[in-house]
């Protein structure tokens, strides 16, 4: 087609064994926005780094503008008008916003810095320019990646996973600015396990599954069922209904918690108050970078409160402020951190390797030494449990899609039968079908009675998971809110500080 902006013929891409992409047809229109859907491992970020000139295709050719295009280089396909915002971000973690958006910007840093500012604000992305790679929560460094995306000026705007930082009242701002981007004359590939943001903001969506494409389809002609089941090959499971349960015994406690970093770029939690019980789903809501990443590690035990600070924070009813992670853990608490390279997995680590991380207590050590028939056992039932697409058990965790990496994560964690358990954006990046699994299976838990605390952007699972909801804003919690009593609204309006936080409640 050469009236397409980009066409797409033939296209594969193989690792060894692996056939990420396999002959791929796709034309991306002028002045579109164009869906790309599918679970995690079907080829979609292959595809997002061939079209970027991350990768080169081992077949297939690659037109733009009617003209044949080969990318040796990111650099080359920025020239060419072909932006990226990854979801797996390509920053370095030593340097400031601005100076990692200077090292493919050009401009002077007091200019960049405007910049920056007024596309954070005019896009509902706000960051400090100033701020430092490595103190930025995973949501902020999202924001990063999507603002210096827009400063390259592109003409094909590829958007991995954008809405993942904001409260919904932020959202259809975003669809604002894409939908004049669009009518000014930019394409836009967008990749969402939202269906009813792709319903909602385009126009063509290419379908992918185990590396083929099944079809091509105006997503506003069809409702999200039919586009899940177009992903998976198969009906989406039915959710797990939360069992009514006698009041339990309080496993997490925190009384007006307060914590002052030494980093001047992170958040201070102020008076933050909350309990988790036996059988029951707490929900931490909130836009990124208002604390998450410091409440997680004080929680997980990552940071220690001084001596001058006991009494605050309380696990199955004994102080654990003072405690380090291995010290909670058993305690019988189980933790799954947002960023799960580096933080939830080794990426250079085999799984099986991984799986002692935390796993090891489960007599996968004896003597001091591996046992080795123990742990790939455990690994492979991990796999085999959460549907984790690799391999096998001595497969690199680096070499996992980000979705099939989550999914071993949890699936570890959950395997280590915890009486507290707590996720930190437990199904960000992965598909529609395994978001559904991973949260039947909190669920379960659930009504199992174990206690569980869960942060996440995504307003949806929250009000499908939890029993209550607070809201983390600017280093404070809001009073618990009954989920079944209370409107997404009232949730964004806490999230972006419209309410007045009433006091702090311990539940």
């Amino acid at each position: 087609m050469t009236s397409a902006l980009l066409s797409l013929r033939g296209i594969s891409k193989s690792y060894g064994q692996i056939h990420a992409n396999r002959h791929i047809d796709l034309d991306v229109a002028p002045r579109s926005i164009h869906a790309i859907l599918g679970e995690n491992g079907a080829g979609k970020s292959t595809l997002m780094k061939l079209i970027y000139g991350v990768e080169r295709p081992d077949d297939g050719t690659i037109a733009w503008k009617g003209k044949a295009l080969s990318l040796a280089s990111t650099a080359e396909a920025r020239r060419a008008g072909i932006g990226m915002a990854f979801q797996h971000f390509s920053l370095f973690e030593s340097l400031t916003v601005v100076e990692n958006i200077r090292l493919i910007v050009p401009g002077r840093k007091a200019e960049l810095k405007e910049r920056i500012r007024k596309l954070g604000h005019e896009f509902g992305l706000e960051i400090d320019p100033l701020a430092h790679v490595h103190s930025l929560s995973v949501g902020e460094r999202q924001r990063v990646e999507i603002i210096r995306c827009l400063m390259t000026d592109p003409k094909l705007l590829i958007l991995d996973e954008p809405t993942s930082v904001l409260a919904p009242q932020a959202v259809e701002k975003l669809f604002e600015t894409l939908r004049r981007l669009r009518d000014d004359g930019v394409s836009i590939l967008f990749i969402s396990h939202k269906l009813e943001e792709i319903q909602s903001l385009c126009d063509r969506a290419t379908v992918l599954r185990d590396g083929h494409v099944t079809g091509h389809v105006d997503p506003r002609e069809h409702d999200a069922h039919e586009l899940a089941r177009m992903m998976i090959g198969r009906d989406m499971p039915e959710p797990m209904p939360a069992l009514p349960l006698a009041e339990g015994e309080k496993r997490l406690e925190l009384i007006g918690l307060d914590y002052r970093p030494d980093d001047p770029f992170a958040v201070s939690l102020s008076n933050v108050s909350l309990a988790v019980r036996a059988g029951e789903i707490l929900g931490i809501a909130g836009i990124s970078g208002n604390g998450q990443s410091e409440l997680a590690a004080l929680i997980s035990g990552e940071i220690m409160l001084p001596q001058a600070q006991r009494d605050q924070i309380f696990m199955m009813g004994k102080d654990v402020g003072t405690l380090d992670s291995a010290a909670r853990r058993q305690l019988s608490f189980a933790f799954v951190p947002e960023d799960r390279l580096g933080r939830g997995a080794v990426p250079e680590m085999s799984l099986t390797l991984n799986s002692l991380l935390t796993a090891h207590p489960l007599n996968l050590v004896r003597h001091g030494l591996l046992d080795q028939a123990k742990a790939i056992a455990f690994t492979n039932d991990c796999i085999r449990n959460y549907d984790v697409r690799t391999p096998g058990p001595e497969a690199e965790a680096g070499s996992l899609s980000g979705g099939n990496l989550q999914k071993f994560i949890v699936g570890r964690e959950i395997m280590l039968a915890p009486k507290l358990l707590f996720l930190a954006q437990p199904t960000w990046g992965v598909d529609i079908g395994a978001a559904a699994a991973i949260r039947k299976r909190i669920i379960t838990l659930r009504n199992e009675g174990v206690a569980i605390l869960v942060i996440s952007e995504e307003l949806e699972e929250l009000f499908e998971l939890s029993d209550f909801i607070q809201v983390l804003h600017h280093g404070r919690l809001s009073p618990p809110l009954v989920t079944r009593a209370t409107k997404p609204e009232e949730i964004g309006r806490y999230m972006i500080g419209a309410h007045t936080q009433r006091g702090q409640a311990t539940a």
